[in-house]
């Protein structure tokens, strides 16, 4: 009996973002989306050189530290290239930025947060005074 082949090249244990980055990265091609697919391909290269660097597959909180990492460079060299007064180049980072953002966890409201907030505070009954022993 013959044994299973399976291409060599693909990763069966991907976690979903990084599978969600290839996908991305495939759409890009087809759709001639240059930016996206020069984005998603510095993103692929720096997950993968960080998996290199550890040793390890990165899970989907590591990777969206790399893609946090990115954004902050972009945001950094938007800053740098504003003050030279390379427009050109801040649009084309701005462009990026927004790929990346896309990758990213939205931020809570302050609205969202006090009432996440007050929820974990009612869960674990925060606001009831507790005797510790050490009033006398």
């Amino acid at each position: 009996m013959e044994a299973e082949s399976y291409p060599k090249n693909q990763d069966f244990h991907s976690p979903p973002l990084k599978q969600k980055l290839a996908e991305d990265l495939k759409q890009a091609l087809k759709g001639g989306d240059k930016v996206k697919r020069s984005v998603l391909r510095l993103v692929l290269a720096a997950i993968k050189n960080a998996e290199i660097a550890r040793q390890v597959t990165l899970d989907d909180a590591d990777i969206l530290g790399v893609v946090a990492k990115e954004v902050r460079q972009r945001r950094e060299s938007i800053e740098a290239f504003t003050q030279g007064n390379r427009q050109d180049l801040v649009t084309q980072e701005e462009a990026e930025l927004a790929i990346l953002n896309q990758y990213l966890p939205q931020p809570m409201s302050r609205e969202e947060i006090i009432v996440e907030a007050r929820r974990v505070i009612e869960q674990v009954g925060a606001g009831v005074e507790v005797k510790t022993g050490l009033d006398g």
